[in-house]
């Protein structure tokens, strides 16, 4: 099942014991995709990312290179000819991203 996933679904990822992650590692049958800028958010946000998730810089690198294992990412000239239609679905213009990668996928969005 291809599923498309948020900058909040790959945030709690870096907690050992969380649920999303136990989800990931223990449904390899899922396809996971998210827009490229979603990768900068979490590097915009490591501090934070670190300081919520009790782990340090080595860690955050490492468990961010073992959830691009997991999760494709989708450049955004993939996404071009979806952003107009996901402007309209989109109910928050912040979303239109996820929307297109959905559209452009023909997949499940979880936001």
């Amino acid at each position: 099942m291809k599923l498309i996933v948020d900058a909040n679904v790959l945030f709690s990822f870096f907690k050992k014991d969380s649920f999303t992650r136990n989800f990931i590692l223990s449904h390899p049958e899922l396809e996971l995709f998210t827009p490229v800028y979603v990768f900068e958010e979490l590097d915009k946000h490591k501090d934070e990312v670190k300081s919520k998730s009790g782990i340090n810089d080595k860690i955050f690198e490492l468990t961010k290179q073992e959830l691009q294992i997991y999760v494709t990412v989708l450049k955004l000239n993939e996404l071009r000819n979806f952003w107009e239609e996901a402007g309209q679905v989109s109910p928050d213009p912040d979303d239109s991203p996820y929307f297109a990668a959905a559209l452009a996928l023909n997949c499940v969005l979880s936001i």
